[in-house]
């Protein structure tokens, strides 16, 4: 037997079939969470890269482009165009910290604030969309979070 196929019979070896592997089946699932955020996120102005920068603003606003990049594992050369656009929006602002001008500091302004209340909605709407049992999604997270470390 080969590495790729059963010399026998030309079939790919079982360990090798695409509907086998965990990082397809990952890339799926986050591909259609992505998919069904996005008219949710298309009502808010917000791309959702964009949303999950926000939700950590809501969380705790002002924080470092450090802090944010922390939290999103993102790199600040990823992290300073959507900060942008965000800033563009009315959403955020940057600033140098006064105290290390290396740091930029990004804070929520009043209609980037006001945004969360209209956002209350969307972790409900999309798991409506997702028809997933609800004392399931606990025990997945957890899962999904102990993979990403």
């Amino acid at each position: 037997m080969s590495a790729k196929t059963n010399k026998t019979s030309g079939e790919p070896v079982e360990a090798l079939r695409l509907d086998r592997q965990l990082c397809f089946a990952l890339y799926g699932a986050a591909n259609r969470v992505t998919r069904l955020y996005r008219p949710l996120l298309e009502a808010l102005g917000l791309t959702y890269p964009q949303y999950l920068a926000m939700l950590v603003l809501w969380e705790a606003s002002p924080r470092t482009v450090g802090a944010l990049g922390e939290a999103l594992d993102l790199e600040s050369s990823t992290l300073t165009p959507l900060l942008k656009r965000l800033e563009t929006q009315g959403l955020v602002a940057r600033r140098r910290d006064p105290e290390d001008e290396r740091r930029v500091i990004v804070t929520l302004t009043e209609v980037g604030a006001a945004l969360r209340d209209k956002a209350r909605a969307v972790p409900e709407q999309l798991l409506c969309k997702l028809n997933l049992p609800l004392d399931e999604l606990g025990d997945l997270r957890e899962r999904l979070k102990a993979v990403a470390v």
